[in-house]
């Protein structure tokens, strides 16, 4: 796809230049968990979208790359430019910025012509978000599984330098390793010492004269991880967890970040959840309502025995204790609620139906105790 035909990467996500990063991160989870491919089969459309979603998180996730974004626009993210240089002809539209903020830093409205900074300090690593689609009983019950990830990791050749075997980067001779240069400018309100990024060393106050091949000088490169992870008993649909210290491996030494999970949950043909509590519903059949059975109910950890009583009513529920979901914090669990459903049996045949309707004959008001009660009150309200 060609850059002009690239969708703004603010629209994909359906947020502004103005949101925060936790803004960005909630709507890009929403988003990749309603078109993951694994909730959509098939679908191609979802599934390009679902593409578009990462790309264009993989940009507004990473600081440096968002600023090249906001600044440039595709072409800023392009690899062919990322590596360096400016679309302007060497210009750098962050020089204005330096330029007026020391300006004004001088009349005393903040900033300062000169702001203490350590191009070479310690950056901690991206954050990946991924999404887990998830069984019921794996949410409920915990499980273990494998997470494929791409992530960024120091490249092993150069050990993170960017420099090729052998060498090493060098102070940059411009800006003596601070990252920024000064300029000095006599104008009309008299003389203006001005800072900027370093255009030599591109403000990282290092130069490499010759770059690691396996990293193209990068100091880090992409590789495909498959991490095997333990999903926390009792993690609901919606809900993230974080494996710490699994993302993208930091610069200059700085630590990791974290690879956070973003569940779904598959909905359960017998069982759906409230809280910690599971629901089901229990067919019986109109015998076992009237006289009363021993039934078998199917519970997250295997079927158990109940007795229905004699005359069990339609909607009736009942409670098995500690048979629902275990709580994240691992003290107790939830409970499982059964509501009895009484199936009226159908297709009867001509000898069956006159055997109930002189079974009926036998009945009397005694024997319907919401009908008899119905009646009387309708007669009470006509009275």
């Amino acid at each position: 796809m060609s850059q002009n035909s690239k969708r703004d990467y603010y629209e994909v996500l359906g947020v502004t230049r103005s949101s925060t990063d936790d803004e960005i991160k909630k709507a890009f989870r929403k988003l990749a968990k309603d078109n993951h491919p694994d909730l959509n089969p098939g679908d191609k459309a979802a599934e390009a979208r679902f593409k578009e979603i990462n790309e264009a998180y993989e940009v507004l996730s990473d600081p440096e790359k968002k600023a090249r974004y906001d600044q440039y626009g595709h072409m800023g993210v392009d690899p062919n430019f990322a590596g360096g240089g400016s679309p302007f002809g060497g210009f750098d539209m962050g020089d204005m910025g330096d330029l007026f903020d020391s300006l004004f830093g001088s009349f005393g409205f903040g900033g300062g012509a000169t702001r203490a900074r350590n191009p070479n300090a310690p950056i901690r690593g991206g954050d990946i978000d991924i999404g887990l689609v998830l069984s019921f009983e794996e949410a409920a019950l915990g499980c273990k599984k494998t997470l494929n990830i791409n992530r960024r990791e120091t490249c092993p050749e150069c050990s993170g330098s960017g420099a090729k075997a052998g060498t090493s980067p060098e102070v940059c001779p411009d800006c003596g390793g601070s990252g920024r240069v000064s300029t000095t400018e006599r104008t009309i309100i008299g003389v203006v010492q001005t800072q900027k990024t370093c255009p030599r060393c591109r403000g990282r106050g290092r130069v490499i004269k010759e770059h690691c091949p396996n990293c193209a000088g990068e100091g880090r490169m992409r590789r495909d991880v498959k991490l095997e992870v333990t999903v926390p008993a009792g993690i609901d649909n919606g809900q993230v967890f974080s494996l710490r210290g699994q993302g993208d491996h930091g610069l200059n030494g700085g630590p990791p970040g974290d690879v956070n999970v973003a569940v779904s949950v598959r909905p359960d043909p017998i069982f759906r959840r409230e809280g910690f509590d599971v629901w089901c519903d229990l067919p019986v059949t109109f015998a076992q309502a009237v006289l009363g059975d021993e039934v078998t109910v199917p519970t997250l950890t295997g079927k158990v025995k109940y007795t229905v009583g004699e005359g069990t009513q339609p909607g009736t529920i009942f409670r098995l204790k500690g048979k629902g979901i275990p709580y994240l914090n691992g003290r107790g669990q939830g409970d499982q609620y059964v509501r009895v459903e009484v199936e009226v049996p159908t297709n009867l045949s001509r000898e069956q139906k006159n055997a109930l309707s002189a079974f009926e004959k036998t009945l009397g008001e005694k024997n319907y105790q919401k009908r008899r009660g119905f009646f009387h009150r309708f007669r009470d309200r006509r009275e």
